[in-house]
């Protein structure tokens, strides 16, 4: 978990929060002054973020406010107008998505975006070939069994919860050094969610794997989060460690 003292000044102006933070050497992710836009119309305005070595980081916000653009941005699909992206010393703003993955960056999109019509195991197997490996690990299937007994099933053919499962074990098939998840639990079971966040603890644990979360269901938050920052009109205007969490400040930022 990354280590840092910091204090925070609300800007009434901009409606930004600005941060002076030191942090220690334990940084994988340093995000700085990142702006981006879709054509003319710029969405994220000056973020800073940053995350640990094996630090959950939840981002929280409602629908429109630049959660999923963050995410797009950070793994290459949305190209980034100025700023700097670092991750683990290593510059990626300039660099492809292919570049940014082969470099340590995982993304599971918004709706999982699995290749229906391959088998489970095939669909693994497309995470296998930026390390120039065939196999998959076996700690896959041990995190994930219900994928090692559905390996002829057509991912198509899964529940919304295991296609969720196969979509985070194909982007831990890269072997990356951040995680990054878009939505996770959209149109998941409640049951599955409790288990997917588990299953997330899990595998931060025993892998040191830095992971960030895009999400909207505070109870998940909560759940997995050791810090929540919250994003409003492609600002971060809030930061907390959880166990620091104000629940009815956190409820009014996601209240339409």
């Amino acid at each position: 978990m990354i280590q840092k003292s910091w204090r925070c000044t609300l800007d009434t102006d901009l409606g930004t929060v600005k941060k002076t933070a030191s942090f220690a050497q334990d940084t994988l992710l340093d995000v700085k002054n990142l702006h981006a836009a879709y054509g003319a119309s710029e969405v994220l305005h000056g973020i800073d973020l940053q995350i640990g070595r094996g630090e959950i980081v939840v981002l929280m916000g409602r629908n429109g406010m630049g959660k999923s653009t963050l995410m797009k941005s950070l793994i290459g699909t949305l190209p980034v107008r100025s700023g700097e992206i670092r991750l683990d010393g290593k510059e990626l703003a300039r660099l492809s998505a292919c570049e940014r993955v082969k470099a340590g960056l995982a993304y599971v999109p918004q709706g999982r975006m699995i290749f229906p019509a391959m088998t489970v195991k095939e669909n693994i197997e497309t995470g296998l070939f930026v390390r120039g490996k065939t196999r998959v690990p076996a700690q896959l299937y041990e995190l994930f069994p219900v994928l090692n007994e559905m390996g002829d099933r057509r991912g198509g053919n899964l529940s919304g919860g295991q296609q969720q499962q196969l979509a985070i074990a194909r982007a831990l098939a890269t072997e990356p050094k951040l995680l990054l998840l878009d939505e996770p639990t959209e149109g998941i079971q409640p049951s599955i969610i409790h288990e997917m966040a588990r299953k997330l603890r899990r595998i931060r644990d025993e892998n040191q794997l830095s992971i960030m979360v895009s999400e909207q269901v505070l109870s998940f938050a909560l759940d997995i989060a050791d810090r929540i920052l919250v994003i409003e009109g492609g600002n971060i205007v809030h930061e907390t460690l959880r166990e620091d969490a104000d629940i009815e400040r956190l409820t009014q930022f996601l209240s339409v």
